[in-house]
């Protein structure tokens, strides 16, 4: 007898649909084809003692089994519940004319019961886009793909319940999910806010431009100067996700399984990877590619603690990642994109030691130290980040101070309106939201200057011996200001602000 089960499988965030074709006939022997990995190989024994467990039995007969289309490879042990439910139908052991209507995935336990899985959310996006009515998956997943709307949800803690639904009409909970209700009772305040800082306010003021245009940037500074503390609090002031990002960011944390008991991701993503990351990790792939970090830190914040500790082919791999918004990953047999759209902040000690030209520093570094120190970032990816600000330790007295500073729901509102200005000067350009993401010609055309602004602009890139990546830069930056400001036309204060945020091109820091 044979008999049609629908599972999927996930390819970068996307999913496809996968028919597990089951034929058991005379003879004996059980043969898996399709592509299956080991963990996929494996199954026939997880199957045969969760089916004793349940009071069923793998029949003694010859089971083939299909994983179409067969061309394709797929892996993990999702496919457990949907093989264990094609054998029970095949064999004749459980009888329903109603499975073609279902999506079912689910590992299976010895005992049955089922574990999570992962990818749930693109799986249920497969399902409704498939046209299947019902998705049957462990409860651990039911809230994360009861968020799509138009496909009844069940979720289930052991394959007793599977089998008692279909072959004896039990009916499952549907799991239900308020997709706007979650999304904005989740749009709380963030656990880290400005108000906790004390002093550093042009650091803050630094970090407001940053989350209003969207820009990349380094903080330089010595040890306990509070680098860590301002970049730990940047997403409290960027702009709350849009329905959309919060879908988007949500299944690409769900590939790779970090959404157990949880639905809808409504704050924005803050990924800190450790310095010893390869770069694999950092952008994703392995034989089965996966996303990296950059790719969950997808419409949030990359935080890349001592920059140059980092080594220097993890940084160089960021390169076209920071600069297209999505990494694609290349195998033999097929190729995966992720999106990897995300502010890069960086922060870094001046020199070896921690110190730059701090007469009171335990000891310094010579010149040479500090220039092959500094030489592990490279120019290419420097030019991707649009702001360089200098963090000074904060005085005694600033620390001592009771009163608190401007939470980040005032900074927040603030960007906000910024945020909207861009939306609407871009609202015929795809894919081009806010300042940070303009082009050569982009630039040309929104950020002109007037003769005065020139004239400061060529100015201070002589005098400060400004290189020539810093144009752009602070055309990009001043025009943020200018949003900021409410200003249609840059001005000569909105250059002049831009003009201190590149550190780092400056004489005497990197040659």
């Amino acid at each position: 007898m044979l008999t049609k089960v629908y599972g999927s499988a996930v390819f970068g965030v996307d999913a496809q649909v996968i028919t597990i074709e089951v034929n058991v006939d005379r003879g004996i022997g059980y043969h898996l084809v399709g592509l299956p990995d080991n963990a996929i190989k494996e199954s026939n024994y997880r199957i045969a003692a969760a089916l004793i467990h349940n009071g069923y039995k793998i029949p003694g007969k010859k089971i083939t089994i299909n994983l179409a289309p067969a061309d394709l490879r797929k892996e993990g042990s999702a496919y457990d519940l949907p093989l264990a439910l094609g054998i029970l139908l095949a064999s004749g052991q459980i009888s329903t004319d109603t499975v073609n209507e279902y999506l079912v995935m689910g590992e299976l336990s010895l005992d049955g019961s089922l574990q999570p899985i992962k990818g749930a959310l693109p799986i249920a996006i497969c399902a409704r886009e498939a046209g299947f009515k019902y998705f049957i998956l462990p409860w651990e997943n039911a809230e994360e793909a009861a968020i799509v709307t138009g496909l009844k949800v069940y979720g289930v803690k052991n394959i007793r319940e599977v089998i008692d639904h279909f072959d004896k009409d039990q009916s499952l909970e549907e799991k239900k999910v308020d997709i706007e209700g979650v999304y904005y009772e989740q749009q709380r305040h963030a656990e880290h806010d400005f108000s906790d800082v004390k002093g550093q306010e042009s650091i803050k003021r630094c970090m407001e431009i940053a989350a209003a245009g969207g820009h990349n940037i380094i903080l330089i500074g010595p040890p306990g100067a509070g680098k860590t503390m301002l970049a730990k609090r940047l997403p409290s002031i960027l702009p709350p996700m849009a329905l959309e990002e919060a879908l988007e960011t949500t299944k690409i944390h769900s590939v790779v399984g970090r959404l157990k008991n949880t639905g809808l991701m409504t704050q924005r993503p803050f990924r800190s990877p450790h310095h010893t990351i390869s770069d694999v990790a950092l952008v994703g792939g392995g034989s089965y590619p996966q996303p990296g970090e950059i790719s969950l830190a997808h419409n949030g914040v990359l935080f890349l603690d001592e920059l140059p500790e980092f080594k220097r082919s993890v940084l160089e791999v960021m390169r076209q990642p920071l600069e297209d918004r999505e990494v694609t990953i290349s195998r033999a047999r097929f190729t995966v994109t992720y999106p990897s759209s995300f502010m890069l902040v960086a922060s870094m000690n001046p020199s070896p030691n921690g110190y730059f030209n701090d007469k009171d520093a335990p000891w310094n570094s010579s010149a040479t130290e500090m220039q092959r120190y500094l030489g592990k970032i490279s120019g290419p990816l420097l030019d991707r980040i649009d702001i360089h600000i200098e963090v000074t330790p904060v005085p005694f007295e600033k620390l001592a101070e009771t009163r608190r500073g401007e939470a980040s729901a005032d900074i927040r509102q603030r960007v906000i309106v910024a945020r909207s200005l861009q939306t609407t000067r871009f609202r015929n350009i795809p894919n081009l939201h806010y300042n940070a993401q303009m082009n050569t010609r982009q630039i040309f055309s929104y950020c002109m200057l007037e003769s005065a602004s020139l004239k400061l602009l060529k100015s201070a890139m002589e005098k400060l011996n400004l290189s020539a990546r810093a144009y752009d830069r602070i055309l990009k930056v001043a025009r943020t200001i200018a949003d900021l400001d409410g200003s249609e036309r840059i001005r000569n204060d909105h250059v002049s602000e831009a003009i201190q945020y590149r550190s780092l091109d400056r004489e005497g820091w990197l040659g």
